[in-house]
């Protein structure tokens, strides 16, 4: 990930094959599959890659329940090849999660949901225990041949309320399916761009970079962090920039010429709930309930917090996209009527995010109703220009597959074959990965020194990856930080090799410190320490950089200055009493 070879590069030729336009998760995938193939391919990414859309998904790897309510079944089953795909490929950070649907109802929605899967109605409403049944029935049977994870359960109202008993009372069973979650989302586009660069000559990717059309076939691509602009040349471009696909089309286009709009993005927001009584009431499961408006909602155990979300509001401008007053109090609205007598407090509300959904283009009133399904859409170029290949739609959770379908079109428009196929390749540290997971953290700790724990930490942190991390930082003098489970070198490590150029990138996407709410102000600051003396930043430009941190994560985190300063005592304590008890 080495910016200045490949900003040397672009100066000596500023020709490429493809340029990717677009660094999240889908983005990063159509860029790995066209490098492995040995294109000469380009990414820009105008912020940080997976800082949009895809560092604010529900963490869910999932088929898509409520999608054969659309008869969405292509996609569903997509999905779910997908999910199975990702618990192989990628077993450091996706697993299986067991998913419960509280049932208040037995008939209710059938109906209603038969006229909505035919079309001639839009109105959400409740599903009850057949519809519910017909659902899952169908899920087991698209997920039969792989048979990876259970099949659902159902349980009476009596045996519901023994295992959850704060559960809603006025439930009338409940049923339990398996799909799976995602620890680290972020992190799985960093390693998804390293196995695009790895053994890779042609292909070179630059965050905080931007394109734009610069007349007669070519390009302008600007290096935002140091003002420079590059000239390209490229024979396709595609557009990977979901939510931002029409306003990347303005800069892509003259403006005689641009598409109509192909995508209309609506809004989820999610909350971080520190509460250890509610993490262990939910005993492992995720809670996947309706609440009163018949909106879905999800509330499941998160890296030793909460999550709970979401909503489903439209949006116009996915850059002001934050979580809002109101929604905050939908979101504990509906907890409370799932969970009747559990009370949030708004400090344990640690942190808090909302992204768009990059969905098409679509005039329906019920937001639900809208198609979830991907597909390509080719402009061709006028006056030299190069075709567009925009990627509309998509979920998270069949990114590769997503990537693969552009990367094929743009293979055929290249005139070149595929030569790699990575349905069932394994990436970053999920390579290698051990079954007997005790006795590889036990090797890696004996063969280093390292102790136990700190060596089960890092490979939690990064699977069979933490090699990597253990011999950098037994490369030099090392400390634990502010933060006991993070060293210095440690931090450095993801600073040399992960393209950070700014602080959100280390603290909010390439670790989980700000969302699981385990961040301190002291944290921040040491983090701040060590990237300006890799950067060689003048004081003034760190003050700028702290600042411009602190503004981010409270006016998009709800996470105030005054909060982080408080964990500091928090951390302080803690440490006290360890210590004593030690």
């Amino acid at each position: 990930m080495n910016r200045k070879e490949t900003l040397d590069g672009l100066r000596q030729s500023p020709k490429v094959d493809v340029c990717v336009l677009g660094g999240g998760i889908n983005g990063l995938s159509v860029f790995r599959e066209l490098a492995l193939q040995g294109v000469n391919v380009l990414l820009a990414e105008k912020g940080d890659y997976c800082s949009g859309a895809s560092a604010a998904l529900s963490r869910m790897v999932h088929g898509g329940l409520r999608y054969l309510e659309n008869g969405e079944f292509s996609l569903v089953q997509e999905s779910l090849v997908e999910r199975d795909r990702l618990l192989r490929n990628a077993p450091h950070y996706v697993a299986p999660l067991p998913t419960t649907v509280p049932i208040f109802n037995t008939f209710s929605g059938l109906a209603n949901g038969i006229v909505r899967f035919l079309g001639l109605t839009r109105r959400p409403s409740r599903r009850g225990a057949v519809a519910i049944k017909a659902g899952l029935g169908i899920y087991d049977f698209l997920a039969r041949k792989r048979a990876l994870l259970p099949r659902h359960q159902f349980r009476g109202r009596k045996a519901t309320l023994e295992k959850w008993p704060a559960l809603n009372p006025a439930i009338r069973s409940s049923a339990t399916y398996y799909d799976a979650w995602v620890s680290h989302p972020e992190r799985i586009g960093i390693e998804l761009l390293r196995d695009a660069l790895s053994g890779a000559p042609n292909a070179g990717a630059l965050n905080y970079a931007t394109i734009e059309q610069a007349g007669a076939g070519e390009f302008l691509l600007h290096d935002n962090l140091t003002g420079e602009e590059f000239p390209i040349r490229p024979r396709l471009v595609i557009n990977a920039t979901g939510g931002w696909i029409d306003i990347a089309n303005g800069t892509l286009f003259p403006a005689d010429s641009r598409p109509a709009p192909l995508t209309g993005g609506t809004k989820g927001s999610h909350l971080i709930i520190d509460n250890p009584a509610l993490r262990d009431m939910l005993d492992g499961h995720m809670i996947y309930y309706e609440n009163e408006d018949g909106r879905i909602c999800i509330l499941f155990p998160y890296l030793s917090k909460v999550l709970v979300g979401s909503t489903d509001i439209r949006v116009d401008d996915p850059d002001a996209v934050r979580c809002e007053a109101d929604e905050r109090d939908y979101i504990l609205q509906s907890l409370a009527f799932v969970l009747p007598g559990v009370r949030i407090r708004p400090e344990e509300i640690v942190f808090q995010f909302a992204g768009v959904r990059p969905l098409p283009a679509s005039n329906d009133s019920f937001t639900g109703r809208i198609p979830r399904d991907h597909f390509c859409t080719v402009f061709e170029g006028r006056d030299g220009g190069p075709p567009v290949l925009c990627m509309i739609g998509g979920k998270w959770t069949t990114f590769r597959s997503f990537g693969e379908l552009a990367a094929d079109m743009a293979l055929e428009r290249l005139g070149q074959s595929r030569r790699v196929d990575t349905a069932d390749r394994a990436f970053g540290g999920g390579r290698a990965f051990p079954k007997d997971r005790s006795g590889w953290i036990r090797a890696l700790s004996e063969s280093t020194g390292l102790p136990p724990d700190r060596a089960a930490t890092l490979f939690e942190r990064y699977g069979t990856d933490a090699e990597d991390v253990v011999r950098f930082t037994a490369a030099g003098p090392d400390n634990l930080l502010p933060h006991a489970a993070y060293s210095a070198r440690e931090l450095l490590y993801l600073i040399h090799t992960e393209a950070v150029e700014h602080l959100d990138d280390l603290l909010l996407r390439r670790t989980t410190l700000a969302i699981t709410g385990e961040l301190s102000l002291a944290m921040a600051e040491v983090a701040l320490e060590l990237l300006a003396a890799e950067k060689e930043w003048p004081e003034p430009r760190k003050a700028e950089e702290r600042s411009r941190f602190l503004t981010l994560m409270r006016e998009r985190h709800g996470v105030a200055e005054a909060s982080l300063s408080a964990r500091n005592e928090q951390r302080s304590e803690l440490c006290e009493t360890t210590a004593r008890s030690g």
